[in-house]
């Protein structure tokens, strides 16, 4: 049995080319699972200018609009055999609006599409796309960039740095979220591991050197990785173990080799990581593909 039954897809009327349908719908017919797909409306500031019953004509019209335009799109779902319920509504508070849909629904997963958020605006607001990752109690598919519909390729992006029986166990998680979703796509299976020991370097006579301590540490996390892939039947050619810092690693790896998904960990928050991200939040800006967090 496929370990999706209900997905959620959580979209803007107002965006109506985003690929985030035709993605949900591709996982929805892989995996026999149905969709639900609720279009939550910001409300519009200039209506508010109006007086109030031209103010509620001109509401009910624009979710009339796109009323009609999403039972098109769920019409044609239906043609190609996917169970497909819908709605559309005002949104006055978009996250907690996306909470409750998925304490009501209980779904296995929700897609939406990455709302890509400037540097600036990040360093003074937390966007809704962290504030989901932090919050959301089920994983959460983030659509990105030009990937395939239906994945070809799954990257599952671990940490063996923390041998912590937390860390351990999100590892076994990623690893079997990103298998099963390769498996119902007929996707490759990659393991990654991005080991960045860029801060321990140490002046040595002839220039700079990595320190006996660093070398050990790196054989360490070379071999705990190994057994990792080995454990979970990974091939040779699509395990991989990388050096650098994990954000940019990912990033040039996801471009080079074509990924369409990466599936990593979803980090307890504590201190400044609060402000400035983690790396699964700092991915969704790096990467043309599609981030799965669990």
């Amino acid at each position: 049995m496929s370990q999706y039954q209900r997905l959620l897809l959580i979209i803007n009327p107002a965006l109506r080319h985003s690929p985030a349908i035709n993605h949900a719908a591709a996982l929805a017919k892989a995996s026999g699972a149905s969709l639900h797909i609720a279009a939550l409306a910001k409300p519009v500031e200039i209506l508010s200018l109006l007086e109030e019953n031209v103010r509620e004509k001109a509401r009910k019209s624009y979710l009339q609009d796109h009323t009609e335009w999403l039972k098109s799109q769920a019409k044609n779902l239906r043609g190609r055999g996917i169970e497909v319920t819908m709605e559309v509504a005002w949104a006055d508070d978009l996250q907690q609006d996306i909470l409750d849909h998925v304490t009501e629904m209980q779904p296995d997963l929700v897609i939406k599409q990455t709302q890509h958020e400037s540097a600036l605006k990040r360093a003074f607001f937390t966007p809704l796309d962290w504030r989901l990752l932090r919050h959301c109690p089920v994983p959460v598919y983030l659509v990105g960039g030009d990937a395939h519909a239906l994945p070809r390729k799954v990257v599952a992006a671990v940490d063996v740095s923390d041998t912590a029986p937390a860390n351990s166990e999100l590892n076994e998680r990623i690893i079997q979220q990103a298998t099963s979703v390769a498996l119902q796509c007929g996707a490759e299976l990659h393991l990654l591991y991005a080991c960045d020991i860029s801060a321990v370097y140490m002046t040595d006579m002839g220039g700079l050197a990595l320190s006996d301590l660093t070398q050990d540490l790196r054989r360490n996390d070379e071999q705990s990785f190994l057994n990792l892939a080995h454990r979970y039947g990974v091939p040779a050619d699509r395990h991989h173990f990388i050096l650098g810092q994990p954000v940019s690693a990912l990033s040039e790896f996801a471009s080079e080799q074509e990924v369409d998904v990466i599936v990593m960990g979803r980090a307890q928050y504590h201190g400044l990581e609060k402000l400035v991200g983690s790396t699964t939040e700092h991915i969704l800006y790096q990467v043309a593909c599609n981030v799965l967090a669990v």
